[in-house]
């Protein structure tokens, strides 16, 4: 039997491409929590807010923001887990890293770009998931409009815990938040958005609407309009009771993804 989980989720209003004040600030938030926490999720893009600039803005596997997780993960003990403009081969990508405490990480990039803001014009789209393991948990960590495509979040591999890091415009905060429920209740496993606060550089406000769902689709948390970190545990448990009492997953469609 798996351990509970302990996970942080992180709000923060990001500077419009400014890495360095960035950074500070994630350094800031991330000690606050000192080594309370097994897991700590930051938004989508969390280094610069959603920029297509992604020609000045992106870092190879080897830049600053890399380094700052491995040492956020080693100072507080705990996987840290976000997305920022990566470069690789001459391709741009929006990455999530899955940063361990001893180093080791591993990443996802968004597999659903965003056309309605030419996100697919700079960016290359992944082809994978990524499954990862923590304490006995199965994650299934995706990036932001992945959310609107149940298909690609289906929990076909056993997940216990699905993660969605975002910059979620306020105009679509009614779509977030019933999604995340949906997520939660199609794949009987608790659920987290994390998103962004306040204005970009393109005058678009986001209202945050940092959510935590259970596996049955109850809101645990959920905060709009404020900066805030939020840190709780997960039964592992109680979860797995529910699953056998409703067990809905073990009827769900048989499928492959082209």
């Amino acid at each position: 039997m798996a351990e509970n989980l302990i996970v942080s989720l992180l709000q923060a209003d990001l500077v419009w491409e400014n890495k360095t004040v960035n950074l500070e600030q994630f350094d800031t938030k991330i000690a606050s929590i000192g080594g309370s926490s097994d897991l700590i999720v930051l938004p989508e893009m969390f280094t610069t807010g959603f920029s297509m600039n992604a020609r000045e803005m992106a870092e190879p596997m080897d830049g600053p923001t890399l380094e700052h997780l491995r040492r956020w993960a080693a100072g507080s003990e705990a996987v840290v887990t976000g997305s920022f403009i990566a470069v690789e081969a001459g391709k741009y990508y929006n990455r999530l890293v899955w940063m361990r405490p001893d180093g080791t990480y591993v990443t996802y990039d968004k597999k659903h770009l965003f056309t309605y803001a030419d996100e697919h014009l700079t960016y290359t789209a992944g082809t994978r998931k990524l499954i990862v393991e923590i304490k006995g948990w199965k994650v299934c960590p995706l990036i932001c409009y992945d959310l609107r495509f149940p298909v690609w979040s289906r929990n076909v591999e056993d997940y216990d815990l699905l993660i969605y890091v975002a910059n979620f415009p306020a105009r679509r905060a009614a779509a977030w938040k019933s999604l995340l429920i949906a997520r939660a209740v199609e794949n009987q496993a608790y659920t987290i958005g994390v998103n962004r606060v306040g204005t970009d550089g393109k005058d678009i406000y986001y209202s945050g609407d940092t959510s935590l769902v259970d596996y049955e689709g109850k809101i645990l948390y959920q905060a709009a309009h404020i900066e805030n970190t939020f840190t709780t545990e997960l039964s592992y448990s109680e979860q797995q009771t529910f699953r056998s009492r409703f067990a809905f997953l073990n009827d769900r469609d048989s499928f492959t993804i082209e």
